[in-house]
């Protein structure tokens, strides 16, 4: 078997390892491996082959994963809907029980039903709590 062949095959494999995990971590060894077959292919030998396969897999990492990276982290101020509201300070307007199902707090100037997160827990009227999840219209509060 052809040695380009063979670069094909690994690219492929890479190439679908990357889809599979979505870390931006094979991406790179997928395009230093096509371009190891692509050299390969044009009538270069082994050592060239390799050695474009190792320069073209580092100078990937060294471009592709620090953008990567920085897109997958979303930073507060990006997020919209109910992912904004997560962590914000609110006051407590009406106790906030469980197991009597009561509670109200004001989130942006709006009044929302909330929750205590932890089942046993109660937050008296005035108390600052920190909002940690919203399910539907409720917001699930902590200290």
């Amino acid at each position: 078997m052809d040695a380009w062949i063979v670069w094909l095959i690994v690219a492929v494999v890479f190439a679908v390892g990357e889809i599979l995990t979505t870390s931006f971590f094979l991406g790179p060894f997928a395009i230093g491996a096509t371009a190891a077959a692509l050299v390969s292919l044009a009538g270069a030998g082994d050592a060239i082959s390799v050695a474009v396969f190792a320069v073209l897999t580092a100078a990937s990492f060294a471009i592709v994963r620090p953008i990567a990276r920085r897109h997958l982290r979303q930073p507060a101020q990006v997020r919209t809907g109910t992912a904004a509201l997560i962590g914000q300070s609110v006051q407590v307007l009406e106790r906030i029980a469980n197991d009597e199902g009561t509670g109200l707090v004001k989130l942006e100037g709006e009044v929302w039903t909330a929750r205590a997160y932890d089942e046993d827990r109660v937050f008296e009227q005035g108390d600052r709590v920190a909002v940690v999840e919203i399910r539907g219209a409720t917001a699930l509060v902590a200290e």
